[in-house]
């Protein structure tokens, strides 16, 4: 057992986002944005919040993107580092490669790069520390399991691990934030793809590992869909869901809402123009006279010409959308793949 209150994390950003294509053929999934900020930057200030002081990135697809943004972490009032994969090591092989830039030596948070969750971190931490456990998931329940790793469960204490199986016993999923202690870090094999999932948690409860999960119902949402990335920007938007990060992005005064929707102040909206249902309109976004926009993502300094309907699509950066245009779930003005 490991003692002490977890200030180190690591967080696992090597995913291509194949799910998520076009908007990934240029960005890593976890730089897009939600709510107008890259993803990686709610994990981060969520981390940040509870006690965490240090966070190594796991990168690897584009992980030339992450390091320009974050720097070393003082903007973010944070230290960062990054571990970048030469080759793709699986979650459990990511976690291992990453562990060695951690200077503190207590328990290691570890944030899955891919989900939105407004569950309390510190909570979690607390039943970590005072269950004695080895590992601490974080879980949820969902309507249809199948696509999740599942757990069953006697109390906190987890029994059994089941991954993305058609007839999942229980509806409890991992939901992706786990606390690890240094010594079950260090049993995972270097230098091979290891799977946390598939080999970590299963050979961890055969040897008789004391593994927990914090189980409760707030706000939890796996983005790794176009659809599922504008619903986490609209209930940002809408309050549904919370952020820490989205909350110090309107304390700037840079977005205003209108209708449901996020505005920046920047923006050129003609009077006749519709914006509803959660839309993120960026800077410099010029929007003409009888254009609708429902539940999209338009980008910084793009242009919407007049009578133009977008619905549930996305507009990349200083794209321009011609006048009387009609789409719905459509993407523009990102690059095909190489």
């Amino acid at each position: 057992m490991q003692s002490g209150r977890p200030t180190s994390a690591i967080l696992l950003v090597g995913g291509f986002g194949t799910r998520l294509q076009p908007l990934t053929f240029s960005t890593p999934k976890p730089m897009l944005p939600v709510a107008g900020i890259p993803f990686t930057e709610h994990q981060i200030a969520k981390a940040r919040a509870a006690g965490i002081t240090e966070i190594v990135l796991a990168t690897s697809y584009l992980a030339e993107v992450f390091a320009p943004h974050f720097g070393d972490g003082e903007r973010f009032g944070i230290k960062i580092s990054y571990a970048v994969e030469k080759s793709a090591l699986g979650t459990g092989g990511a976690i291992a490669n990453a562990a060695g830039l951690l200077r503190g030596t207590g328990p290691i948070v570890i944030f899955n790069g891919d989900v939105l969750s407004s569950h309390e971190l510190q909570a979690q931490m607390d039943l970590h520390r005072s269950g004695g456990a080895d590992v601490t998931l974080h879980l949820t329940s969902v309507p249809d399991a199948r696509a999740f790793g599942v757990v069953e469960m006697d109390g906190s204490r987890i029994l059994s691990f089941n991954e993305k199986m058609e007839n999942p016993p229980t509806k409890i999923i991992n939901a992706g934030c786990y606390i690890f202690n240094r010594s079950v870090i260090d049993s995972i094999p270097r230098d091979r793809a290891v799977s946390v999932e598939r080999e970590v948690f299963p050979a961890l409860l055969a040897g008789g590992s004391k593994i927990l999960g914090y189980l409760d119902s707030s706000y939890w949402l796996d983005i790794g869909t176009p659809a599922a990335l504008l619903q986490a920007t609209s209930d940002l938007i809408s309050g549904r869901a919370q952020s820490i990060a989205f909350t110090e992005l309107l304390h700037q005064d840079l977005y205003t809402r209108i209708s449901g929707s996020l505005v920046a102040l920047d923006a050129q909206i003609e009077p006749s123009a519709i914006i509803q249902d959660g839309s993120l309109i960026a800077s410099k976004v010029r929007i003409e006279n009888g254009a609708t926009i429902v539940g999209s993502v338009i980008g910084q300094s793009a242009r919407i010409g007049p009578g133009a309907r977008l619905i549930h699509t996305f507009v990349a950066p200083h794209c321009e959308i011609p006048g009387g245009f009609i789409a719905e779930n459509q993407f523009f003005g990102y690059l095909e793949e190489k």
